[in-house]
């Protein structure tokens, strides 16, 4: 299945809580969307991977995904090698993707950024054909997506570009909230980590309404580029 964007996240919840908005807005237009989790989330600190499964299928629906595809790369531990490459270029030539989101570059959480030079490795060697790959018994042609767009997790980094997500917080509040054993639950017996804390939704509203505040609107999401984007003119900045 061809999609225009896949969002890439090292952990379920990961694209939630950072581009759903954006997703959610690209997908209302008519633009197909899919998810890749490169891992489990087995090392979290609350629920299990089973359950975190089972919420990020959830989520998918309630996103309009067109498909969802986990990876069993090892939460914590994965290298930035080539097994790990060559699996994440078999999803991008099976799906075709024109951009690609992916985590942050930097951030609290060391998987992040591994994960971001992994994934922006992988898509440049998804473009060499002497990079052969075969899937379900296929020789796979060689396809680089035009943009990598790494998205802005828990550290504040300031965004490359911004995307208005005003019309679609709800949602997104909905599809973040499908994981419902990692955040704020009054009625948990879990240990308390750094996002399971009443206020930590609201955390994240405050971030995306200061990047909304620059452009004039209420709610935006940030991203940064390793490869500047090229316009047409002048305008098209507008």
């Amino acid at each position: 299945m061809k999609v225009d964007i896949l969002a890439i996240g090292v952990h379920p919840d990961d694209v939630e809580l950072s581009c759903s908005g954006t997703l959610l807005k690209h997908i209302s237009i008519g633009k197909k969307a899919g998810v890749l989790d490169l891992t489990h989330g087995e090392l979290g600190t609350r629920g299990s991977a089973e359950l975190r499964t089972q919420e990020a299928l959830h989520s998918s629906k309630i996103m309009g995904l067109s498909f969802r595809t986990q990876l069993n790369f090892k939460d914590g531990f994965f290298e930035n090698d080539q097994a790990h490459q060559i699996k994440i270029v078999e999803q991008i030539r099976k799906h075709q993707p024109e951009i690609i989101l992916c985590n942050a570059v930097n951030d609290r959480h060391p998987d992040h950024g591994r994960a971001a030079k992994l994934v922006a490795d992988a898509c440049f060697y998804s473009g060499l054909r002497k990079v052969e790959t075969m899937l379900e018994g296929k020789l796979q042609l060689a396809w680089r997506p035009k943009a990598v767009y790494h998205y802005i997790q828990d550290q504040f980094i300031h965004p490359d570009f911004v995307i208005d997500i005003s019309d679609f917080i709800e949602t997104k509040h909905k599809a973040i909230m499908a994981f419902s054993s990692q955040f704020y639950d009054p009625k948990s017996k879990e240990p308390e980590t750094p996002i399971s804390g009443k206020d930590f939704l609201e955390n994240i509203n405050s971030k995306m309404s200061v990047w909304g505040r620059a452009i004039n609107v209420r709610y935006a999401e940030g991203f940064t580029v390793n490869r500047y984007p090229g316009v047409n003119n002048l305008f098209d900045l507008l």
